[in-house]
């Protein structure tokens, strides 16, 4: 009898080894799958977020505080994908929390006046309390440090189907002083212009980041990135958008100015002259663009 039980316990025993391996398979298998699915969630869950950009017009030693003369809306969801930009006119007339009515470029100006580094925080409010915008994340660009990043690339170059910017139609390749010149310029270009400016350059940036030949220079644009911004992005946000901003491309980002129509010159009493919205024309952009 012994020697059936031996082998009756063999048999077990190499059934119990043969098993382990296919265990040890499954689960790594398991693993792996809710790996998978956390980064697939990660990067295409259906979760919006919306961003402002503004360029402040902060020029050293001249200015002590300084306001945003670039203020752009920007929402993405990774799904789609899809990148909007809403570029707002700074002499957009508009109710300022705790201030009163006033340029919405001065919002950032009065946020700093009261304690420096709110600046971001009172535009936020601002922009949520007139254009009903969920908005929490910011991020601040020094314009004259737009140089260093540009010159970091080796320059960019820009496609103009018409003159704008006091360059010609064409193509132009321009380094770091030449850009800032060009989202800039004031003979020539108006505050509507200038916002379709500063998206050029936006766009050139990242077509040339995109770039085979940007790659390599990454480094050296993120070591003068963060030397320039300034922003409560949280940093497991950033993979996310750009990879969202990648599946897009510079080129599929749907970009929109508050346009001439949208908004109502006037003259204050004290003979400034701004815009007034017509939110009538500017909530559809809004909906269309935002969700709300």
């Amino acid at each position: 009898m012994k020697p059936v039980r031996i082998n009756n316990m063999s048999v077990a025993n190499e059934n119990v080894v043969t098993q382990i391996p296919g265990k040890k398979k499954n689960k790594h298998g398991r693993v792996w799958i809710a790996i998978i699915i956390i980064i697939m969630a990660y990067l295409f869950a259906p979760i919006r977020t919306n961003l402002l950009i503004l360029g402040t017009d902060y020029l050293p030693p001249r200015d002590l505080l300084s306001r945003s003369d670039t203020n752009i809306l920007v929402t993405i969801i990774p799904w789609k994908p899809y990148v909007g930009m809403l570029s707002i006119p700074r002499d957009l007339w508009v109710k300022i929390p705790g201030v009163g009515e006033n340029r919405i470029n001065t919002a950032y100006f009065y946020g700093e006046l009261d304690k420096q580094g709110s600046g971001p925080v009172k535009l936020i409010e601002t922009l949520r309390s007139n254009f009903g915008i969920t908005l929490k994340f910011y991020l601040v660009i020094k314009m004259t440090g737009v140089i260093r990043v540009i010159d970091a690339l080796e320059g960019v170059d820009v496609i103009l189907p018409e003159p704008i910017g006091g360059l010609t139609a064409g193509h132009h390749k321009l380094n770091g002083i030449e850009a800032l010149a060009f989202v800039r310029e004031r003979y020539s270009a108006d505050d509507f212009s200038r916002m379709k400016q500063g998206q050029i350059l936006l766009k050139a940036i990242l077509l040339k980041l995109l770039s085979p030949g940007g790659w390599i220079r990454i480094p050296a644009v993120f070591v003068e990135t963060l030397r320039l911004i300034d922003s409560n992005l949280p940093f497991w946000l950033v993979p996310r958008l750009g990879f969202a901003l990648m599946r897009v491309g510079p080129m599929g980002i749907d970009n929109r100015i508050i346009t001439r129509e949208m908004v109502n010159p006037f003259t204050t009493s004290d003979g400034a002259q701004v815009l007034a919205p017509d939110w009538e024309t500017i909530n559809p952009v809004l909906k269309d663009m935002f969700g709300e």
